[in-house]
């Protein structure tokens, strides 16, 4: 037996653990078509959306809608939008205020001079803030519930006092300047509280009033200006409270989208984790036979060996997948797919095929007429789906078998004393031999029976962390010593460690005994030729540590690969066929996996069992028995 120290940078066979997807291969990223992409967060929350009556006294109706949240920081909210319009449309009156002047000098009537400076001077503040993204940028809602805020003075306080100016200035002209006071009125009932809104209305109504009372001196008739005053300030309380209303419901159609947005987020990353977990394959594929998305265990069905491509590819063009191709066809063509699904034959380059269990179903239309653009496809390959109804019958066999054996003990431990007590008289050696026999037998009923009770369901104790590297040298030089093997470079036997501990979620009497199992048949079918058995154990896997066992004996025939870890399933008479069946039941105790695979070795194709076991970290004591 050779040992050989390897760096950790050498690898057996796939990672089956390290399940962790790339970017790039999200499920919903790769959909093209057929469903928006979604902007999934790391950490998504429902943003809850408050009810109007825990909205705080002096909030605006936009405040709970625009508090902090992942979509507020994001994304502009109606508020900032209408914030912006307002502005922009400040910014064209001015412009229409000067226009104004200008048009009415041409046609020869001239402002005086206290109107055209307070038009201009309206129009270069009101351009100033457009233009400029420090004045243009929204201010947040609550801001505009204080009337000593700079963005309440800036904008309604600016609006209401140019606009009353203006319009007491041309009381004598022929201009009209009475209609720009619904822009602040419109600006309060929406962008204010319902009580500063009002507020607003009251004010510019009473300086209606005012207007029309000091123009009774200048020869108007009170009862007309007033009522039209009047008038004037009813329309606005209107406009007031209808905007204010129309407001408050658009403030809750937005927290409203926004809370569905969020869970619709949440729901999407859930559902590409569940896709992505899946044990079956899940390809989207269209009509042109291109897959728009593919989750990882499709990919790895795709392949003879890893993983395919990622999404989005086309089916076509392949040799290996035109079976595959053909189906998809097929179900197009058909519109439907029976529920258990086809079988689909997949053969790649290197002479091996693998046999798919393929469900289909439909992104139905509601339109009558509209015919199918894109079908999902569930892949399973046949062999899980054979070993998972066998896994079902072992399970309920090993319920019996457990109960059977413990039942054959008693009697068993009778037969062997009566024979025991029959071979002190027994004088004849033809009833010597055939004691001898019984003995034997007995003994091997008691192998059976302990191996049946090794594995009958119980409690699984929890696995300490042990040190495999360790465990694997003592237990291949035992299983040498016992078994005759020579040791040296000479040796059937070639071991091939890390330099390191390697830390391992075992069991040590576990591990030796699927170990020594392992030994047994590869010694069993090999050729006795140095290196004949070849024992890895690889640790270049952070989370995951392999332990695979080859040797150059015949290659497992494929009618009987399928059975190999069934219990009582033997090639040899004298075998009791639980050997295997116990390796994979002690392994799944304790997280790990055994699987068969033929595999290259030195030039010739090797029969090899490779065990795939979760890492562990080790303790100070099993670190320093490792170094010792």
């Amino acid at each position: 037996m050779a040992l050989t120290p390897r760096g950790p940078d050498r690898r057996l066979g796939p990672r089956r653990g390290d399940s962790t997807s790339r970017d790039g291969e999200s499920w919903f990223g790769n959909f093209e078509g057929g469903t928006a992409e979604l902007d999934v967060p790391e950490d998504p929350r429902i943003a809850a959306a408050p009810a109007p009556s825990d909205q705080e006294p002096g909030d605006s109706q936009w405040t709970a809608s625009t508090r902090s949240g992942p979509s507020a920081e994001r994304d502009a909210t109606t508020f900032e939008r209408i914030y912006r319009v307002f502005i922009a449309a400040r910014a064209a009156l001015g412009v229409a205020l000067v226009v104004t002047l200008g048009v009415a000098g041409l046609l020869g009537v001239r402002p005086t001079q206290p109107l055209s400076v307070v038009s201009i001077a309206y129009a270069a503040l009101a351009i100033s803030m457009w233009l400029l993204p420090r004045f243009r940028r929204a201010a947040p809602p609550n801001s505009f519930a204080r009337l000593r805020s700079p963005q309440w003075i800036a904008t309604i306080g600016v609006d209401v006092v140019c606009f009353t100016a203006l319009h007491l200035l041309a009381a004598n002209s022929s201009l009209n300047y009475q209609a720009l006071l619904v822009l602040p009125v419109l600006m309060a009932g929406i962008l204010t509280p319902r009580l500063f809104a009002l507020a607003t209305a009251a004010v510019i109504t009473l300086l209606l009033l005012a207007s029309a009372w000091f123009g009774v001196p200048h020869g108007g008739d009170v009862t007309l200006l007033m009522t039209q005053a009047g008038l004037a300030g009813s329309g606005f309380f209107v406009i007031t409270v209808l905007a204010g209303e129309l407001a408050r419901r658009l403030a809750r159609e937005e927290m409203t989208a926004r809370g569905s947005l969020e869970m619709a987020r949440q729901q999407a990353q859930l559902n590409r984790l569940v896709i992505e977990e899946m044990q079956d394959g899940v390809l989207v594929v269209d009509r042109k036979g291109r897959v728009r998305a593919a989750n990882p265990a499709a990919r790895r069905l795709l392949a003879p060996s890893g993983m395919c491509r990622t999404a989005p590819f086309q089916l076509r063009g392949v040799p290996a997948w035109e079976g595959l191709v053909a189906t998809v066809e097929r179900a197009f063509g058909e519109v439907s797919w029976p529920a258990a699904g086809r079988d689909v034959v997949l053969k790649f380059d290197n002479q091996t095929h693998r046999t798919l269990r393929a469900r289909i179903r439909f992104t139905r239309r509601r339109e009558p007429q509209a015919s199918e653009e894109f079908c999902v496809l569930f892949l399973e390959d046949i062999r899980n789906m054979q070993a998972r109804s066998r896994q079902e019958k072992l399970a309920a066999m090993g319920r019996v078998s457990a109960g059977i054996a413990h039942e054959i003990r008693n009697p068993l431990a009778a037969i062997a004393q009566a024979n025991a007590l029959l071979s002190e008289d027994a004088t004849d050696p033809a009833q010597r031999q055939l004691m001898s026999l019984v003995a034997d037998n007995v003994e091997r009923l008691k192998r059976i029976v302990d191996d049946v009770m090794e594995v009958a369901p119980g409690q699984v104790q929890n696995a300490g962390a042990i040190d495999a590297t360790a465990h694997v040298a003592a237990v291949c030089g035992d299983w040498a010593r016992a078994n005759g093997v020579p040791l040296g470079e000479e040796s059937p036997l070639r071991v091939e460690l890390p330099p390191t501990p390697v830390g391992v979620s075992f069991d040590a009497e576990h591990l030796r005994r699927v170990l020594v199992n392992l030994l047994d048949n590869a010694w069993r079918h090999a050729t006795g030729t140095p290196g004949s058995i070849a024992l890895r154990l690889d640790a270049g896997h952070e989370l995951r540590a392999f332990l695979s066992v080859l040797s150059d004996g015949t290659p497992i025939p494929a009618d009987v690969e399928p059975y190999l870890f069934e219990p009582f399933f033997s090639t040899r008479s004298r075998g009791t066929g639980l050997g295997l069946y116990i390796c994979r039941e002690l392994c799944e105790r304790y997280g790990a996996s055994i699987e068969y695979r033929l595999r290259p070795y030195a030039g010739a194709q090797r029969n090899g069992f490779f065990v795939d076991m979760r890492r562990a970290v080790l303790s100070p004591a099993e670190a320093s028995l490792h170094l010792t």
